[in-house]
This record gives structure tokens, C-alpha cells and sequence, in this order.
């Protein structure tokens, strides 16, 4: 079973609405809540989970920004060997105008931070090959179908 589970930090300088706009326009189908780290409400974080199906949209940006071996990179270099997920950051300032990026270190006012939890190591392999195959030259080798993804 895949289980994705998305936080971004929301600063006194940003709205939560603007944070919430960043994480859907990645992940529309998932629905967020704020969590205030206070009384002031002024800080804290957007947060949601999702399944596979909320995976869609993503997928279908890895492929329109033409960044799957980027994505690919990302998604194992995040693997941990603990258990079966891997982390990833998307820019937040990318993010909020509908677009995807993968920061190469924590940005200042905070990135979208993605945990993809599968029920096994070769489950996890399967998701990542769905999400970012392997390419050559730019080229997709082979394409999984999302229904090979979650063991049954």
C-alpha cells in the first residue's frame, strides 16, 4: 500500500492559502490541513496524506517539464534503508505557479516536503519505476502501468 505524505512550512510573510495553492497544484487530489505552530496562527505548516491515485498529477509533470531523470535521481537518492519510502523536496515558489522543481537543498522560506511509504522494498522500486522510468537519451525505455504498482 502507498502512502504519500506531503508538509510545507508556511512563514509569517506567507499565507496559508498560498502554501495550500503550492501543495495542490502538485498534489490535487489530496486534501490539506494548517497546522498553526502557535497562537498567532501566523506560522505553521500545510499537511496531507494521500494514496496512490494522488501520485497522478505528479506523474503527468515529471513528464510535461521533461524532468524524469532528475525525478528518478531524486526518488532514490531519498530511498531510506531503514524502511520502505523515500523523501524528496519540490520548490514551494515553483510549485505555486504550477510547476515542478527539485531544489538541490532546503530553500529559504521552505520547500514542499514529500514522503512516498510503500509496503515493501519492491514496491517502492515498482512506484519509482512508475514515476520516473528509465530513460536513454531522453527517451522513456519502458512505461509500468499504475495498476502494477501496489502489491495485492
Amino acid at each position: 500500500m502507498i502512502e504519500v505524505r506531503v508538509s510545507a512550512r508556511v512563514n509569517p510573510t506567507e499565507t496559508e492559502e498560498k502554501v495550500r495553492t503550492a501543495v495542490q497544484s502538485i498534489f490535487p487530489m489530496m486534501d490539506t490541513a494548517y497546522n498553526a505552530a502557535d497562537d498567532t496562527g501566523l506560522h505553521g505548516t500545510v499537511e496531507g496524506t494521500t494514496d496512490l491515485e494522488g501520485l497522478r498529477h505528479l506523474h503527468l509533470l515529471l513528464r510535461e517539464e521533461e524532468i524524469i531523470d532528475t525525478a528518478r535521481t531524486q526518488l532514490e537518492v531519498g530511498i531510506r534503508e531503514d524502511e520502505p519510502s523515500t523523501s524528496f523536496r519540490i520548490s514551494k515558489f515553483v510549485a505555486f505557479v504550477g510547476r515542478l522543481n527539485f531544489p538541490a537543498d532546503e530553500e529559504p522560506l521552505g520547500s514542499i516536503h514529500v514522503t512516498m511509504s510503500a509496503g515493501s522494498s519492491f514496491e517502492l522500486h515498482r512506484l519509482i519505476e512508475w514515476l520516473a522510468p528509465p530513460t536513454e537519451k531522453g527517451k522513456i525505455l519502458f512505461e509500468p502501468d499504475m495498476e502494477d504498482v501496489e502489491s495485492t
